[in-house]
């Protein structure tokens, strides 16, 4: 029987060698005439494990990393057709601590299968969704979704139901759904490994969402720097449409749908839903004032309904499994999981799904093993570059949407970095008025003025120049970007700065004050 040895074709591993690792794979494969086949799968998200090879056995895959391509002989040699032991070997890849504990809901077939393989998707539960969506009444499925509890994964949590109704109750002659895959926030990579791992369950969310408000035309809009997800993609959607999953019947079903991939060129302001809409149209990613709300005016002044890709990849199991199944992971008003990516100093880094509700101290002391450094930890940045700075006193926060709010924080994209006690939160907080000021759209003064100013005044503070003068002007900015700013971009670069100043306010002190203190 031929052996299945998958080597993923995911970036992460690409950029470990991934490549080279196949290639080898192949060279040996043929040179000693071995009944094997090579499969690109995704990642299934532990970093420090990739390039993980799997072999797929009787007793299941068994799992080995991170190889080299130097390794691929031996490996071989030592038995991996047969998922023999070796150094590298890690067991059943199933039993890997950091996996084995997960709640993938999402990312169920991420890592597991050939993403561009339908027949392997349909062997994997997909379709089953949009085969039942296509069977309910448009209003049916907006209350499946309204129901479920889902809220938007990419920001600030809106309920994903109350978007569509609102597009769905639009009078319009066309409606559009539009997928913000525009990742921009630093250590995350969730939406890239669904389109490059899972294509499918993403072009599966859109079709249903497509029903649901009476769209037939969708767009993914992602960014230049993601170009193995957009070759992914396209090919994924050209064998959708080929087999009736996209097109004028989807799945024979009489409605139409059909979608594409559009290329940003990856300004992180066109991550705001209105610059997206700008960029799509082919204008300048620049923020729109609201109202008009995109949901009644949005792309080309259509009504549309804008989702970030983990939102509109976790519709298809929630019309398959049901809302009620959905909903009863998670707490509060966050139903059912969040695919947290864990970055940073860390010792294990990764995708790491699981229903809200832990604790930040079980992430990232346990989950992720602490610092890489073997270090204290000493700040937790959750939310991508404009997310609040969490010290240790506050671990015991549960991962939950209004939890963070409570503590002046935010989960947005799910993205946490780890730093160690080496950090200095003084230069972090002049980091975040600089990024800022770098990815300002410009249209409004508190942002594109105030990320520059904030710059300049930490600078004087760094100098020890009027430093209590000057902590109170920079709390004084913060204030005035938080509420005058257009978009959260201005919005939420109050958050790293005034969590900085609050939790860690030693690193305020400037060197020469520090010095002739001690």
């Amino acid at each position: 029987m031929t052996v299945k040895i998958y080597v993923p074709r995911d970036s992460a591993a690409l950029a470990l060698g991934a490549e080279k690792v196949a290639q080898a794979f192949h060279a040996e494969i043929a040179a000693r005439g071995l009944d094997a086949v090579i499969i690109r799968n995704g990642s299934r998200g532990l970093h420090w494990l990739e390039p993980m090879v799997e072999v797929a056995t009787p007793e299941g895959r068994i799992a080995y990393g991170p190889v080299k391509a130097s390794d691929v002989a031996g490996l071989l040699d030592a038995g991996l057709m047969a998922g023999a032991d070796h150094p590298l070997c890690h067991g059943r890849t199933k039993a890997i601590p950091f996996l084995k504990n997960q709640t993938r809901l999402t990312f169920a077939r991420c890592g597991v299968i050939d993403p561009l393989s339908l027949e392997d998707y349909r062997a994997h539960a997909g379709l089953a969704g949009l085969e039942k969506a296509v069977k309910l009444d448009p209003a049916a499925i907006v209350r499946e979704v309204t129901e479920s509890g889902l809220r938007g994964r990419g920001g600030a949590g809106f309920p994903t139901g109350i978007k569509w109704n609102t597009v769905a109750q639009a009078q319009a002659d066309q409606k559009y759904i539009v997928c913000n895959a525009d990742e921009g926030d630093s250590g995350t990579f969730a939406d890239r490994m669904i389109m490059e791992g899972d294509p499918f369950v993403l072009i599966e969310g859109m079709a249903i969402a497509g029903l649901a408000v009476g769209a037939t035309r969708g767009y993914i809009y992602t960014r230049s720097e993601y170009p193995n997800a957009i070759l992914i993609m396209r090919e994924a959607i050209e064998i959708a449409r080929s087999a009736g999953v996209l097109g004028p019947s989807v799945l024979g079903s009489g409605k139409a749908f059909d979608m594409e991939v559009r290329v940003g060129a990856g300004a992180y302001v066109c991550g705001e839903e209105t610059a997206l809409l700008n960029s799509l149209e082919g204008k300048r990613g620049v923020v729109r004032a609201k109202p008009p709300l995109p949901a009644l005016q949005g792309f080309l002044g259509r009504p549309t309904v804008v989702n970030n890709v983990i939102s509109l990849a976790s519709v298809p199991v929630i019309l398959d499994r049901g809302a009620a199944f959905y909903k009863d992971f998670g707490m509060g008003r966050s139903r059912g999981t969040i695919p947290i990516q864990i970055a940073g100093n860390v010792k294990y880094g990764g995708l790491y799904e699981t229903a809200f509700g832990l604790s930040l101290g079980e992430i990232v002391l346990h989950i992720a093993g602490g610092a890489a450094t073997g270090r204290p930890v000493k700040a937790v940045q959750v939310g991508g570059p404009l997310g609040a700075y969490f010290p240790t006193d506050l671990f015991d926060t549960l991962f939950d949407y209004e939890a963070f709010a409570a503590k002046d924080g935010l989960i947005g994209h799910a993205g946490i970095t780890v730093f160690d006690d080496t950090a200095d939160m003084l230069a972090q907080a002049k980091f975040a008025f600089e990024f800022c000021a770098v990815e300002s759209c410009g249209k409004c003064t508190p942002c594109r003025i105030g990320s520059t100013r904030g710059a300049e005044v930490i600078d004087k503070i760094l100098q020890g120049v009027e430093v209590e003068k000057n902590m109170a002007l920079i709390k004084d900015l913060c204030n005035t970007m938080k509420f005058g700013s257009l978009c959260a971009l201005g919005g939420f670069t109050p958050y790293p700065v005034m969590s900085a100043i609050t939790h860690f306010p030693e690193d305020f002190i400037p060197a020469p004050l520090r010095e002739a203190a001690e």
